[in-house]
């Protein structure tokens, strides 16, 4: 099993599989011991496990052009009537919106100066996809990490939004 650690200022250790060779990849933050990013890497065994064997899986699609711009159309045709729903009720409003081809994230966002960045897979998906992720990511503009303060605003904005993020969770990215 191969294992690329990337040590960053941060607080916690993410862990991903890279879609495109299942290695395993962890952020952690620089303190951490390769020891105990070994030990984190074992406690995660099953769920990696279960994302190589969806990889497996998974047909083997190409990101074309053509996948591309509909991506972008879908997402250009849903964001406003989405962001015209949400903004009332999460009380933020983002400066910028941007799309990218991602490989290991479906969104992120940068609080300071309110730019959202959405995975243009997202425009290929079911709609809920989409709809979760963008208020996740305005989420964050109150609420900076996933702990209980996060957890609490989801669920009186989106209370289906566990379920939403372990169904996208399944897909996988290329």
């Amino acid at each position: 099993m191969t294992v690329e650690v990337k040590r960053k200022t941060m607080r916690n250790m993410y862990l991903r599989v890279d879609p495109r060779v299942g290695t395993i990849m962890v952020s952690a933050p620089q303190q951490t011991t390769d020891r105990q990013v070994m030990a984190f890497v074992r406690s995660h065994n099953a769920w990696i496990a279960r994302q190589r064997r969806q990889l497996s899986d998974a047909p083997p699609r190409e990101w074309t052009d053509e996948l591309m711009r509909e991506a972008r159309r879908n997402l250009d045709a849903q964001i406003p009537g989405l962001l015209e729903k949400w903004t009332p009720i999460v009380g933020r409003e983002p400066t910028c919106i941007t799309l990218r081809a991602m490989r290991s994230r479906w969104g992120s966002c940068t609080p300071a100066t309110g730019c959202i960045r959405l995975n243009l897979q997202l425009g290929l998906m079911e709609p809920r996809f989409l709809e979760y992720v963008l208020v996740h990511e305005l989420t964050h503009f109150w609420e900076r990490g996933h702990g209980a303060g996060f957890q609490r605003r989801m669920d009186g904005y989106l209370p289906g939004w566990r379920a939403a993020r372990r169904d996208l969770n399944r897909e996988t990215t290329w």
